[in-house]
């Protein structure tokens, strides 16, 4: 197993292996790593740096360059610094599958590092059962022809997608990065899982869009990796939804067979028996004869997506009208395409654009 850079021949222990499979080159950068810092990351990481440690010298470079910037008064340059490592510090927590201290640290930081990005990105959060959900609002220049509501799966959440949001605001959308039930802080701080109600925690957020002042038209949501299927099914539940987009996700989860992805799963739910994972994924199950899309849907694959095959996907269609659904396949493209993330974040907003303000 070699890095996954270009003349990479040198085989990596099994972890690292790993680690490079589930956060190669094209992710690292797609959600938000500076290139030159991802190509670090991977590098150091092949030379034996542990690769949370690796992430977060990565961070402190980037926070002392913002530090540094705003001393010398380049709001702009600091700005650019905070999102670079707020990028590093997500992929920092991802080297610990379950709850640890340190995960619950890195992610923290992370949140902080996020938060210093305000006034352009708000923190907002929702009071839901006996804890908090939050996210993030990025806003466009303008007053929000409509609002998307993008959310991740498994490992990645939030701010992650600060760069879907950019191509949304730059449309004139106001975009709402969400940490739902199993997810971010949500989970990490607050102790909130995803459970067989996981819409009604998505559904918060909805409910967050609707009641502020700033935000006006329709609402669209959007689930990334495993998160898709949570957006189909609140698409399918709650007619507020006016334009969804499902991308890599499964119709039908599963317990996976590799241990890293098990624990992932586990953590998700908040659950030490491997039995209740089952149960909470056989009730998560999206059934086309059951659950049926009523708004415009768009399904994004990659053909070269390992975790979400085409056959995984294609139930959300048979739950949709044919006439306002769209399938985009790219057959190089990478689990949620990250080797197309340009491409598709213009596609998506441009999407979304058309299917939530035709009349505005």
């Amino acid at each position: 197993m070699t890095t996954g850079e270009p003349g990479a021949e040198a085989e990596l222990p099994p972890l690292v292996a790993a680690q490079h499979r589930a956060m190669p080159f094209t992710r690292l950068t797609d959600c938000g790593m500076d290139p030159a810092d991802a190509r670090r990351l991977l590098a150091d990481s092949a030379a034996g740096l542990s690769w949370q440690d690796a992430a977060e010298i990565l961070a402190d470079t980037q926070l002392e360059r913002a530090r540094l910037a705003e001393r010398n008064g380049h709001a702009v340059t600091a700005r650019q610094a905070h999102r670079f490592a707020a990028a590093a510090l997500m992929f920092a927590q991802m080297a610990f599958q379950t709850d640890t201290a340190e995960k619950r640290e890195l992610y923290a930081r992370h949140t902080a590092a996020t938060a210093a990005l305000a006034p352009e990105v708000e923190r907002v959060e929702i009071p839901y059962r006996d804890g908090v959900l939050g996210g993030w609002l990025c806003l466009p220049a303008g007053p929000p022809r409509a609002t998307v509501i993008v959310w991740g799966g498994l490992s990645g959440w939030g701010a992650a997608y600060l760069p879907v949001a950019d191509a949304y605001t730059a449309r004139g959308l106001a975009c709402l990065l969400a940490e739902g039930p199993g997810q971010g802080e949500s989970r990490l701080r607050h102790g909130l899982y995803a459970d067989e109600h996981v819409t009604d925690g998505f559904a918060r957020f909805v409910d967050l869009v609707e009641a502020h002042p700033r935000l006006d038209g329709t609402i669209g949501v959007q689930g990334i990796s495993f998160g898709g299927l949570f957006a189909a099914h609140l698409a399918a539940a709650d007619p507020r939804v006016g334009a969804v987009v499902v991308n890599g996700a499964p119709a039908v989860p599963a317990v996976p067979e590799f241990r890293t992805a098990r624990e992932q799963m586990a953590a998700v739910t908040g659950a030490d028996d491997l039995g209740r994972v089952a149960e909470v994924m056989d009730a998560l199950r999206f059934d086309p004869d059951k659950h049926r899309i009523r708004c415009p849907l768009l399904l994004l694959h990659g053909g070269r997506d390992p975790l979400a095959r085409y056959e995984d996907q294609e139930p959300f269609l048979r739950a949709a009208d044919p006439d306002t659904s769209l399938l985009r396949i790219w057959p190089d493209g990478e689990h949620t395409l990250y080797n197309h993330a340009a491409e598709r974040d213009a596609l998506t907003g441009d999407w979304f654009t058309d299917h939530l303000t035709t009349n505005s």
